[in-house]
């Protein structure tokens, strides 16, 4: 190719356009504008994972002792009955069915079309022996009659289609099917699967009083002061 015909045309305008927009280099962002970007995609990821991936939820009763104890923290699978259903043994945040409002957590020990039955604190289910979980403890060494209380002596019952019999592991200290019924598949909002921390109650934390001015403040100081000691470190990262 004659090299004076190249030259020429790099001398036309619209060519010299055109190769200077090849050789413009793109100018870096802002580095305010990075980090605005990357909270900005960061803020609405958690928003997302936060509404249809997983949850976090603060356990505020002993029923579950001990496979959870009051003050755990517990990451919730919001997907995990997606594409299966709930499994024997299965710990589950659910609705409670007679105040939708308020967030439960308990065990399933009964499938539909299962029969249960509880006989001196003793759980059968479809007249055998129910699958002991390590963590079921029993508190009370008395025993109620079926007459005074369905604490030790309940059933048999058939669990309905679509629903489950759930209880807690501190089976002494649990209001659960015993007492309210089965628990509607729709009713449940995910599986437990860790914790991810855990803090021991403390009556002496600092309450909200009026005018609320000063709490903020109690609370950064009660848990700065609190952290190493108040937080059960052998509790983190425990698979449920």
């Amino acid at each position: 190719m004659d090299n004076n015909l190249f030259f020429n045309d790099l001398q036309q305008p619209e060519v010299r356009e055109q190769v200077n927009k090849l050789l413009k280099r793109k100018e870096p962002k802002p580095l305010w504008r990075e980090y605005v970007e990357v909270i900005l995609i960061s803020f609405v990821a958690a928003i997302l994972l936060r509404l249809f991936v997983v949850s976090a939820y603060r356990v505020d009763s002993g029923s579950m002792e001990d496979a959870l104890f009051e003050g755990d923290y517990i990451f919730v699978n919001k997907l995990a009955y997606s594409y299966n259903e709930p499994a024997m043994g299965d710990i589950v945040i659910f609705k409670f069915p007679l105040n939708p409002t308020r967030d439960y957590i308990k065990r399933i020990v009964g499938l539909p079309g299962q029969t249960v039955e509880v006989i001196d604190k003793v759980v059968y289910v479809d007249n055998r022996l129910a699958e002991i979980f390590p963590n079921v403890k029993y508190d009370d060494p008395k025993i109620l009659a079926a007459q005074l209380s369905m604490r030790d002596n309940f059933g048999p019952v058939q669990v309905p289609e679509n629903e489950y019999f759930v209880m807690g592991d501190n089976r002494d200290d649990s209001q659960d099917s015993r007492f309210w019924g089965f628990l509607p598949n729709e009713n449940i909002k995910g599986k437990a699967v860790f914790v991810y921390w855990s803090w021991q109650p403390d009556e002496s934390a600092p309450e909200p009083s009026f005018p609320y001015v000063q709490t903020p403040f109690e609370y950064g100081y009660y848990f700065l002061t609190n952290f190493p000691s108040s937080t059960r470190w052998e509790r983190l990262f425990t698979v449920l």
